[in-house]
């Protein structure tokens, strides 16, 4: 009887979690053709064929669907990271290989990255459960985790001395500052190249290069060809079809 009621359990759990899993595509291609106004339970519900009784028993509005879809995008950017950060080599080059994930994550993944940008607009944040912000916050903070560690090695190793009473945290905060900030500059503006920027991307990595060589974190760019291990190391490691 046990084994009977544990099977029935699993092929339910299955099924919501099957059912669930529809309901996130048909929102996120109503999300990428229409925008946040176009997303719409009625039209999820339309569209799926399920009663809208069956949609709100997943989640209580759409912007607990935009949570859970950016839980998805951060999914995936974590499981990025953690592959750049096993990356075998010095720590910085480790670093520029994690910067070379934020970049294929966003090329790749474009769907992705729009959602972690809308989803952050604390209108839509305040109307979430906080089980599900919960899950959305625990991805960012293994994000962060991740990055921090390396420069927990580079500390530990010697190729970097921080300022006195500089952590960790705020180098990798400054980073983080600096991809996300070109990385939207890049997707919404359509002058760059107007403004001298013609190549978006190597100007961030010029950037980069230039705070981190200004820490002193060993190697510096002057003795390693950092432009060219990040686009080597996207072709390797960061295919699409190796994390689509």
């Amino acid at each position: 009887m046990s084994t009977t009621l544990s099977s029935a359990d699993s092929r339910k759990q299955r099924e919501i979690r099957e059912r669930e899993g529809r309901i996130l595509e048909v929102a996120r291609q109503q999300l990428l053709c229409s925008g946040y106004l176009g997303l719409n339970m009625d039209r999820i519900a339309a569209e799926i064929e399920y009663s809208k009784g069956t949609i709100y028993q997943h989640f209580r509005n759409k912007e607990e669907i935009l949570v859970a879809l950016a839980t998805q995008a951060l999914e995936t950017r974590l499981l990025m990271f953690r592959k750049a950060a096993a990356f075998e080599g010095p720590s910085r080059v480790r670093m520029a290989t994690v910067g070379a994930a934020a970049e294929a994550f966003v090329e790749h993944f474009a769907h992705h990255f729009l959602v972690e940008q809308v989803v952050r607009v604390s209108s839509i944040w305040e109307k979430t459960s906080p089980d599900r912000r919960e899950l959305m916050e625990s991805c960012e903070r293994d994000c962060m985790a991740t990055t921090v560690a390396i420069v927990h090695d580079a500390v530990a190793d010697g190729s970097l001395v921080l300022p006195a009473g500089h952590v960790p945290e705020e180098l990798i905060f400054g980073m983080w500052a600096l991809y996300q900030g070109a990385q939207t500059i890049a997707h919404t503006s359509h002058t760059l190249a107007e403004i001298g920027i013609a190549d978006p991307i190597a100007s961030l990595r010029f950037n980069q290069n230039r705070v981190l060589d200004g820490y002193g974190w060993r190697p510096l760019s002057a003795d390693f060809d950092y432009y060219q291990h990040m686009n080597s190391i996207k072709q390797e490691l960061f295919r699409h079809d190796q994390f689509a």
